[in-house]
């Protein structure tokens, strides 16, 4: 079988009620400890940032860190960590953004990006788009070229694709 009829929603785990009640959380665990099937989905990745000519890749806490490290290492690209307050050494430049209940900040190592860099930034999942949104603002804060986005699931009907003002791939995407 070719690798292009490869449908790697085969390989996500769908959990419901976690991490709360009503919450259907898809888990990527299944697919990454299948081998051959991360395989393909880290090469179709590549394959849909390649065109943006990234210099770094912007990797979201934590399940980002999982596609982005692999994904820098295949396309010859930097990684920069975009995290949780208390988790970065050195100085930080901080985001802080509303959530729906509540709201929580993103941080950066002050020296993470050059000026005009091309960035890529990556997690796991693109749902309301809130996470993502923030983090281009961030990256923009210190200098940063964010020419597009990536995950490997879109829950396509929380409508985060367009809360983003920049190009967006994803692998999978589910309609609620």
């Amino acid at each position: 079988m070719t690798t292009a009829k490869i449908d790697l929603k085969q390989y996500i785990r769908n959990i419901p009620d976690f991490p709360k009640p009503g919450i259907l959380f898809y888990d990527i665990s299944t697919l990454m400890r299948n081998a051959d099937a991360w395989q393909i989905a880290m090469g179709r990745l590549a394959a849909a940032v390649a065109p943006w000519a990234p210099d770094v890749l912007a990797a979201i806490e934590s399940r980002g860190f999982l596609t982005a490290a692999p994904l820098a290492s295949r396309l010859g690209c930097g990684l920069v960590m975009l995290r949780k307050p208390g988790k970065l050494p050195g100085e930080t430049v901080a985001h802080s953004y509303d959530l729906e209940y509540g709201s929580d900040s993103l941080h950066i190592q002050a020296d993470a990006i050059q000026p005009g860099q091309r960035v890529v930034v990556m997690d796991d999942l693109l749902a309301t788009g809130g996470t993502l949104v923030a983090s281009v603002s961030l990256l923009r804060k210190v200098g940063a070229d964010v020419v597009g986005a990536a995950t490997l699931i879109e829950l396509t009907d929380l409508g985060g694709r367009a809360r983003l003002d920049i190009p967006v791939r994803t692998l999978v995407s589910y309609d609620g």
